[in-house]
């Protein structure tokens, strides 16, 4: 399975976002310098994660972003999910150069059942304890 950098970047700043929010709203500001990461990447992620209903924007003085659901509702194929085009599999094409089924096609489909499964069993609350 290969990851996007935004999918790892999603899932960083949603467990950054699960252990900060407990004194209120946390900014995503606060986030970028924590971790890292281009406030204007952040607001496009966040926009999504929003969209998808997984986070809520607090306007105005002390304003920021809160989880929208508790930590045990959320998975990271959930943030995942909420980022990405297509969900992260290790795929390969269902056709061959000769036009036939890849020999390999049912192996890669399981691995991608195998990781969405595995992705959908991790809680932001088991990554906020570890």
């Amino acid at each position: 399975m290969r990851l996007s950098t935004k999918g790892r970047y999603a899932v960083t700043s949603i467990t950054d976002l699960a252990l900060h929010a407990c004194a209120g709203p946390v900014t995503l500001a606060d986030i970028s310098e924590r971790q890292g990461l281009s406030l204007s990447y952040l607001e496009q992620m966040f926009a999504q994660l929003r969209r998808q209903g997984l986070v809520t924007g607090v306007r105005g003085p002390g304003g920021g972003y809160t989880l929208a659901r508790a930590t045990t509702d959320i998975s990271v194929a959930d943030v995942i999910a909420a980022v990405e085009q297509a969900s992260p599999t290790a795929s390969s094409s269902s056709l061959d150069a000769t036009g036939d089924q890849c020999l390999t096609h049912d192996l890669w489909d399981e691995l991608s059942v195998q990781i969405q499964q595995f992705l959908a069993g991790i809680t932001l609350a088991e990554l906020a304890e570890a």
